[in-house]
């Protein structure tokens, strides 16, 4: 039992950024007493627990039920973003392993000329994205624009829409759309 909340109070701990010196500061606690109860080397009563969780702020009820590992991947390397582009334009797709994913945020690349092809798309949900480089132009509804380098859209991904490179360098932009969409 002791090893156990001493694991999930140094985990709990450092998943909100607090020192064992801060917290044993901020509940009155001595940080060599601290110290062994996150080793598991002592199991502390329910009142102290609970003024060491006081400190966070949370429950003891809370302390014990809460989920501190992800179940899911969290932080992902470059090559492991996968590519859900189709032609010329790359879509790296942050989080494609997620199977419950509800969002879709992309890294995009647009090469000069590319595009989401002929036809204006149109699917539920929203879309927003800033332009990294480069530029592109955006056609949503009836409504077109050039975009360039720190320029953002916001847009109802059920208005028919298209991006375009019609500039002659690639343009690289960052998008988020939910919700999120099967490649």
């Amino acid at each position: 039992m002791a090893d156990d909340v001493g694991a999930r109070l140094r985990a709990l701990r450092n998943l909100r950024g607090i020192s064992q010196r801060e917290l044993a500061k901020r509940c009155g606690v001595t940080h060599s007493s601290l110290s062994l109860i996150e080793q598991g080397k002592v199991s502390p009563s329910v009142s102290s627990l609970k003024k060491i969780l006081d400190a966070i702020p949370m429950s003891v009820g809370d302390f014990f039920t809460m989920d501190l590992e992800s179940r899911d991947q969290v932080f992902y390397s470059a090559d492991e973003l996968a590519d859900v582009g189709t032609g010329d334009v790359i879509y790296k797709l942050v989080g494609a392993n997620r199977a419950s994913r509800a969002l879709g945020f992309m890294i995009e690349t647009y090469p000069p000329g590319a595009d989401t092809g002929r036809e204006m798309i149109a699917h539920q949900g929203e879309e927003a994205g800033v332009v990294l480089e480069g530029e592109i132009e955006i056609t949503i509804g009836a409504e077109t624009r050039v975009l360039g380098a720190g320029e953002a859209y916001y847009f109802d991904t059920n208005v028919p829409h298209r991006f375009r490179n019609i500039g002659p360098a690639p343009c690289r932009l960052v998008s988020c759309v939910t919700p999120a969409r099967t490649f």
